[in-house]
């Protein structure tokens, strides 16, 4: 799991890099962070996590800050978080996160690309037993020994660890994400990067032509405004 995450995280920070509405999108996420739980970072897991992936984007620190202003204050519209299950051609599973304040212009939007491309929308619950949530931090080696490292956080929530190419991935249940995160920064661990990711249990094999239809359509679904992140249980032959 964490080879195939890492290669489609990467991928995935390469789209947004190029994507005008990065930045937007990760704005979004502030917003909502700042709403349920306030402004202050260390006292909200999340909004560190929104701020943590920020920075590994190169969002400018002002720029953070003013998103963060801006969610405070009581003129900010709300923005509702809803998620879309559906299917891309060939069986492969999609999990569509949105951040939006018109729910069905997001819907008949979603709905229009999969349509559009072959896919089709299913029922609420029809893809939770594939998706499961779970944070996922990129850290960098902690010093001492690994073994003692790992397990000392397993009591803090760490399920799997990972080499990756600069650091180590670690991957928790996501109710445990602050706990996690909070007894690695205790330690002095360097965090890369965090995130939430609805990793799949299975995955659907795909050819490289099958792969390239299906990216398409994924790629659509993120242009979109109100769309965070999307999800999906597609394996390329060559992973």
């Amino acid at each position: 799991m964490g080879r195939i995450f890492e290669k489609r995280k990467d991928r995935m920070f390469a789209r947004w890099a190029k994507n005008a509405k990065a930045f937007t999108k990760l704005g979004k996420e502030i917003a909502i962070s700042v709403k349920l739980a306030g402004p202050n970072v260390e006292s909200n897991p999340r909004l560190r996590m929104a701020v943590q992936t920020a920075r590994s984007l190169n969002m400018p620190k002002d720029r953070i800050e003013a998103a963060i202003k801006r969610a405070s204050s009581k003129d900010q519209a709300d923005l509702n978080e809803i998620t879309y299950e559906g299917f891309a051609p060939h069986g492969v599973g999609l999990f569509i996160e949105t951040a939006t304040d018109n729910p069905t212009r997001t819907v008949a939007n979603v709905r229009n690309i999969l349509d559009k491309h072959k896919g089709n929308l299913a029922t609420t619950g029809a893809l939770e037993y594939i998706f499961e949530r779970k944070g996922v931090f990129k850290i960098a080696a902690p010093s001492g020994d690994l073994d003692d490292f790992e397990l000392e956080m397993i009591d803090h929530g760490l399920e799997e660890i990972f080499e990756a190419d600069d650091g180590l991935l670690i991957y928790c249940n996501f109710k445990q994400f602050g706990d996690l995160q909070k007894a690695m920064e205790a330690r002095g661990v360097e965090v890369k990067s965090a995130s939430s990711q609805r990793i799949p249990s299975n995955y659907i094999k795909v050819s490289s032509d099958q792969e390239q239809e299906i990216q398409k359509i994924i790629d659509k679904l993120e242009e979109d405004d109100d769309v965070q992140s999307v999800f999906h249980n597609m394996q390329s032959e060559a992973e």
